[in-house]
């Protein structure tokens, strides 16, 4: 106990221990320079008696002996003294004058054998001898007033915030491995950053250029398919991960049981993409897959639509479009059930149209509102429901995206045991709102075709995420893991995800993935993901500097282990995150804090032999065109025979379904 009772003692007894090396040196100087005493007439005879008395001890005859214990008694002396911490004292220069003053302090001796015959010596001997004591005080005073602040060192607290993290390799037939290194009390320490379980879901965050693609995505792809994955890759700037998907496939094609074949949507180049006809009405089993297919393609289009679900003028197109949707499925049973037939269908007019919809009793419910706003000539609430469908799809009406989506190369059922696919489709930044929709559509159905029973593993990738609507993506992730479907959803910050999906959808996105690898975000991204890694033991110090005393306190309190300004400042290949286990194969070090280590060279060697994806087709602008004039044909074909068929069983019947709201129209002009 620091009491002050105590603490006067201790003065006390450095003071005495100081006063006593003084005293030792003064009856050094008498003993072995008491010449110069004598002719000084300083002398004393009972002195002289004691020192004949003394001169038995060789602690006080012998000249090095003596020197040293009162240079050992003047150390122990310092070592308790006490006094205002400075930090600005240079340790280097106290060192210099202690070490100055202790060869000073020995090296005197060298006069000691001259001083019989030169008394004048003696008073150098003196001297030196005395310069020596005070420097080694004066120095050893600074020394023990001198203050070393330790954090001073680390500013920014970084090797305070390191913690212990998974160094074993934890693999399975499922898992991504991502070799890394991380930092522990100042040592570089390998780690590895097991995702054992894909399954529940992985969520890859980072702003533009932190290596989300390079250190994280490109290892998915890799290793998912050397396991023998099915794959379903959405690549925003196309082509840059279907190029490592095709080219890893092709050195793995031993991984399958049945080698899987490869296929790419892309509306850029025609010559290098499959068609493929995400209607396929074999694939939708009742109208409720019309409306899904109907509501992903509607919001797909009006992204600001997410936040507005259920309002009156948003949900009617939805109805509008399915009625379209489903009336295809099931006349003569699909032939036409093609997106283009669809957008060429909804652009007819009402006296046919409606006429046409309404020979489907399964559409009558979603029909009605319409037809009847037509026949009370409520137009301007007819346009409103119908009329914002219309312009949203009329911007998918291009010979390019009618080309693709018209055709049946594949199907979209990637993890068929039977005949397993690996799909990329591509996106381009530029066209991103037209194209997204389209593909939104695609990833739509393709996730009701895979999240089944009894079928193959599967890994679905989507880069940009937020680019795109995915209607029911918290569903697959809750409900996906037990029918073997990993996915894997890249995302520049949460902010992004809120603006597109809205904030109640962002946030069950962020809070339901199981595994999570972050670089560089800020703001409520970096808060949000810092309280999800929890806190750490950390040292805390404390010194308190007055006139008189210093006071030094050293501390340990839980704080976070990764703070947000450590998330938002990490460097490119610098990853923060959480995986998940398994019950069979626990992890107890979750959280890590690591850079992920790339083969540079490797990767670019292997880029650089790449094959490109092969030329799929043949095909001229005249293809396309006539594509394009076909399906427009087929609709107008399709409407003129519906109608004949209406008018063939009762001629009086026909023209009261298809004039009848013309002839309301015209009286309600003529009132």
């Amino acid at each position: 106990m620091q009491t002050g009772e105590n603490e006067h003692a201790l003065r006390k007894i450095i003071d005495f221990t100081r006063l006593l090396s003084i005293g030792l040196l003064i009856l050094h100087f008498y003993i072995f320079c008491h010449a110069v005493f004598v002719k000084q007439h300083l002398s004393v005879s009972l002195a002289d008696k004691l020192i004949i008395s003394l001169g038995k001890m060789k602690v006080v005859s012998g000249l090095e002996l003596s020197k040293a214990l009162i240079m050992v008694l003047l150390g122990i002396s310092l070592l308790g003294a006490k006094g205002k911490k400075d930090e600005k004292i240079n340790i280097r220069q106290s060192l210099i004058l202690v070490a100055a003053g202790i060869t000073i302090y020995f090296l005197s001796s060298l006069l000691y054998p001259q001083m019989r015959y030169i008394i004048s010596l003696s008073y150098c001997y003196m001297l030196l001898v005395t310069a020596g004591y005070i420097m080694v005080l004066s120095g050893g005073i600074l020394l023990t007033r001198h203050l070393k602040l330790n954090w001073m060192e680390d500013v920014f607290n970084k090797a305070n915030e390191t913690f212990p993290q998974e160094e074993r390799m934890l693999s399975n037939e499922y898992s991504i491995n991502l070799q890394a290194q991380y930092t522990l009390q100042g040592k570089v320490r390998k780690s590895w950053i097991n995702v054992i379980n894909p399954f529940r879901s992985l969520l890859v965050v980072g702003t533009p250029g932190a290596g989300k693609s390079y250190f994280v995505i490109r290892h998915i792809i890799t290793q998912h398919i050397q396991k023998g994955f099915s794959m379903f890759l959405y690549d925003f700037k196309y082509d840059d991960l279907t190029l490592i998907a095709y080219n890893t496939l092709l050195r793995n094609t031993k991984a399958y049981k049945i080698p899987p074949k490869f296929y790419v949507i892309n509306f850029e180049d025609l010559s290098r993409t499959h068609r493929c006809n995400p209607l396929d009405p074999t694939s939708m089993d009742d109208i409720t897959d019309a409306t899904e297919a109907s509501r992903t393609i509607m919001l797909g289009l009006n992204m600001e639509w997410i936040k507005k679900q259920g309002d009156f003028f948003v949900e009617s197109p939805i109805n509008f479009v399915t009625a379209i949707i489903w009336f295809l499925k099931k006349y003569e049973g699909g032939r036409y059930c093609t997106l283009p037939h669809v957008i060429e269908l909804m652009q007819a007019d009402y006296d046919v149209l409606f006429p046409v919809l309404r020979t489907e009793p399964e559409i009558e419910v979603l029909i009605n509102p319409f037809i009847s706003a037509y026949q009370n000539d409520a137009m301007d609430q007819l346009e409103g429901q119908v009329a914002s469908a219309k312009i949203g799809m009329a911007r998918l009406s291009s010979p390019q995206l009618y080309y693709v989506l018209s055709g049946n190369d594949f199907t979209l059922d990637v993890n068929n045991p039977e005949e397993p696919k690996i799909v990329c489709v591509g996106n381009n930044p530029q066209k991103q709102q037209v194209y997204g929709a389209v593909l939104s559509l695609y990833i739509s159905r393709v996730v009701k075709l895979v999240n089944r029973k009894n079928q193959l593993k599967s890994s679905l990738i989507f880069d940009e995420f937020p680019t795109i609507y995915f209607n029911g993506i918290d569903s697959l992730i809750a409900t996906a893991r037990a029918n073997k479907v990993a996915t894997c959803l890249g995302i520049q910050d949460y902010s992004q995800l809120k603006k597109d999906y809205g904030r109640e959808q962002a946030e069950v996105i962020m809070n339901i993935v199981g595994n999570i690898i972050s670089g560089q975000v800020v703001g409520d991204t970096a808060r949000m993901l810092s309280e999800r890694f929890g806190k750490i033991l950390q040292d805390r110090q404390s010194i308190s500097v007055n006139s008189n005393d210093t006071s030094y306190s050293k501390s340990t309190q839980l704080d976070a282990a990764v703070p947000p300004a450590a998330i938002a400042t990490l460097s490119s290949g610098e990853f923060v995150g959480m995986v998940a286990d398994n019950p069979e194969q626990k992890i107890a070090l979750k959280v890590f804090h690591a850079e992920i280590i790339n083969d540079h060279d490797a990767i670019a060697a292997e880029v650089r032999n790449y094959r490109q994806i092969p030329l799929i087709r043949q095909i001229d602008n005249a293809v396309v065109a006539d594509n394009y004039n076909r399906i427009r044909d087929e609709v107008k074909a399709l409407i003129a025979k519906v109608i004949a068929e209406i008018k063939g069983t009762t001629v009086s019947q026909a023209d009261t379904v298809v004039c009848a709201p013309e002839k309301e129209k015209k009286v309600n002009r003529s009132r």
